[in-house]
């Protein structure tokens, strides 16, 4: 059964099931007998699936994708499916177990695939679910619980995050006479401890680099993933730690170092991120060590390459502690002992139509401007490109008439995920034309000023300045000075600091929300639902060079430590009051700013300035 499209409109229920252990299973039972049991699964899978309307969407090893058009039968389907696995003569040592998800939602029809959250969502839920288990979501259960059979039941399992890191979700079981029902908990990220953050995107493509970083981390205790800004380490880092968190039942902890210059900083960085408290007469990275030595841990630690000369620091940690693992960003290798490079890529692009040659014109459909569709969403770095533009602007889709300039696009920014969805984010009021346009126009002007950059590097650099460009002057103004932040603001910081609102043109709240629209700035909830705006480091030293080129580095810096002097002096005598719960958290999220103040200060110096801090802060260091 080949893909095909569901009817256009209206909702949409997924279905994706997998063998559960099916590796485990071919390595013992042998690769000829395997695929023997695996197409019998097959072919009882695809009878019901057909019995049920379903349209197979994809089919990968031992895993479907399937469509129906109404969600009870999505759900008669994967009950049906049970039975009939169940009811099968299977040989006695290989019993076949498929785990399956079923989730309802409204995805988008474009690059020739569907694409979008809910089809994510779906199989992860899938993927979380036991042998032999049905799990469904919260939609699904909407459209079903008053329809089911009199042997069908629903049991709700509560809210679980699920590995792909976005918000938790409610899961059903789906509870059939005659069949198991009871199995262990759910395999989320909630089985065991992590501080791993919500994401509010999907993850697109990666599938292969996924597989072949989670490989490599099975055979080696440091892994460090490489590659310029913007090419999508830090996310492929949380996947890859969500991905392999069951073999760390000890947690698995994201340690973000972007903001740290002192290598000094970063074992109490990486006591904090794991809740080692600094004792006062014992060196924080000996308590750390004493702590992490019988456990088996996942650290994750981003961006590195600022304090490279703090790598001894990973290798006293990995000798110190034998069950621990640890995954390294950086944009260039540790080159420590033991180390494993795994080189960031960027996404599969298609060929740049404006680039081929006239024999792989004729290996397109159609003549020279032409480019299907519906091959367009093989490639990641489209599909990348797709989702992030319906998220600005709803209902967008690839046609035969901007299908070229998609492509183009993304060929252009090298697969490089920054890139891509800085472009994409102008979709809300340029074509896919339109921005190709401006976008060459950008790339010719840089590569004609540093040819000495890497190629990728030249394109991420062109991409900012392209989209630094279009903001009209008060964005800019407002852009740069928010560079001066180490670890992201709230509103009122912002506006303290990078105001007034007669400086920048306009209202800061409107400024900020443009800043995000257009993918330049990030929008993080943090403690207390208060939301923080933080740069991307590759965006941040741009913005700083842009003010610097402007004049204002040296003002702005100037509101940046008079703000944390102020805040400091006050929440030092907080702290041994009935707020100091919220003072202490307050701090905690200040920290790296107000680090970054103290470092300015000693670097000046300016020891009054030291000074005051330091004894406004010595209780919360304490």
């Amino acid at each position: 059964m080949t893909a095909s499209q569901p009817s256009s409109g209206g909702t949409v229920t997924f279905l994706f099931s997998d063998i559960e252990g099916s590796t485990r299973l071919e390595q013992r039972v042998g690769t000829e007998r395997y695929a023997d049991q695996l197409e019998r699964h097959r072919a009882i899978l695809r009878e019901v699936w057909a019995a049920h309307d379903g349209r197979e969407q994809g089919t990968e090893g031992d895993s479907f994708f399937v469509t129906f058009a109404r969600a009870s039968s999505g759900v008669a389907a994967a009950v049906a499916g049970q039975r009939a696995l169940r009811a099968e003569p299977w040989p006695a040592d290989m019993e076949i177990r498929v785990r399956m998800g079923v989730h309802t939602g409204e995805p988008e029809y474009a690059g020739g695939g569907l694409v979008g959250l809910d089809i994510n969502q779906a199989a992860r839920i899938a993927a979380v679910a036991h042998g032999g288990q049905i799990l469904v979501s919260d939609s699904t259960r909407g459209l079903v619980a008053t329809h089911l059979p009199d042997d069908v039941h629903l049991r709700d399992l509560g809210a679980f995050r699920l590995k792909d890191l976005l918000a938790p979700i409610h899961l059903v079981q789906v509870i059939v006479d005659g069949l198991p029902s009871e199995f262990p908990a759910p395999r989320t990220l909630d089985a065991y401890p992590n501080n791993l953050p919500t994401q509010l995107t999907t993850f697109v493509g990666r599938d292969v680099e996924l597989a072949e970083a989670a490989g490599l981390l099975a055979t080696t205790r440091l892994l460090t993933l490489t590659g310029p800004g913007g090419t999508g380490k830090t996310r492929l880092s949380l996947q890859l730690a969500a991905r392999v968190s069951d073999d760390f039942p000890d947690g698995v902890y994201f340690v973000p170092l972007e903001p740290i210059r002192d290598p000094m900083l970063v074992a109490p960085r990486i006591a904090g991120a794991v809740g080692v408290t600094e004792g006062s007469t014992r060196p924080v990275a000996e308590s750390l060590a004493d702590w992490l030595r019988d456990k088996t841990v996942l650290l994750v630690l981003d961006n590195f390459e600022q304090i490279v000369a703090a790598a001894p620091i990973v290798t006293d940690l990995l000798r110190a502690a034998p069950r621990i693992k640890v995954v390294v960003t950086s944009r260039a290798t540790l080159h420590v002992s033991g180390e494993q490079e795994f080189p960031v890529p960027g996404l599969p692009t298609p060929p740049d139509p404006s680039q081929m040659t006239g024999l792989e014109r004729l290996s397109l459909p159609g003549q020279t401007r032409h480019v299907d569709p519906a091959t367009l969403g093989q490639y990641a770095a489209v599909r990348l490109f797709i989702e992030r533009a319906i998220a600005v602007r709803p209902g967008f889709a690839v046609t035969n008439d901007n299908a070229p300039a998609v492509a183009a696009i993304s060929a252009r920014l090298h697969g490089m995920p920054l890139a891509i969805e800085l472009a994409a984010a102008r979709t809300k009021l340029l074509s896919p034309d339109a921005i190709l346009v401006r976008l060459e126009h950008q790339l010719d002007l840089l590569a004609a000023g540093a040819r000495d950059l890497p190629a990728r590097q030249q394109t991420l650099r062109a991409a900012i300045a392209w989209s630094y460009d279009l903001l009209d002057d008060g964005g800019q103004r407002l852009l740069d000075r928010l560079s001066v932040f180490a670890g992201g603001c709230d509103l009122d910081t912002a506006d303290a600091i990078c105001g007034p609102a007669s400086e920048l043109g306009g209202d800061i709240v409107d400024g900020l929300m443009a800043l995000a629209d257009q993918s330049l700035v990030k929008v993080e909830e943090a403690v207390g639902g208060e939301p923080r705006f933080r740069l991307l480091d590759t965006i941040r030293e741009y913005a700083a060079e842009r003010l610097e080129a402007r004049g204002e580095t040296a003002l702005i810096r100037v509101r940046h430590r008079d703000w944390y002097v102020a805040l400091t002096a006050r929440a030092a005598g907080e702290l041994s009051g009935a707020d100091q719960r919220r003072w202490l958290d307050r701090l905690e999220l200040e920290h790296d700013d107000i680090r970054a103040v103290l470092d300015r200060a000693v670097a000046a110096p300016d020891p009054p300035v030291a000074i005051v801090l330091a004894f406004s802060m010595w209780r919360f260091w304490q």
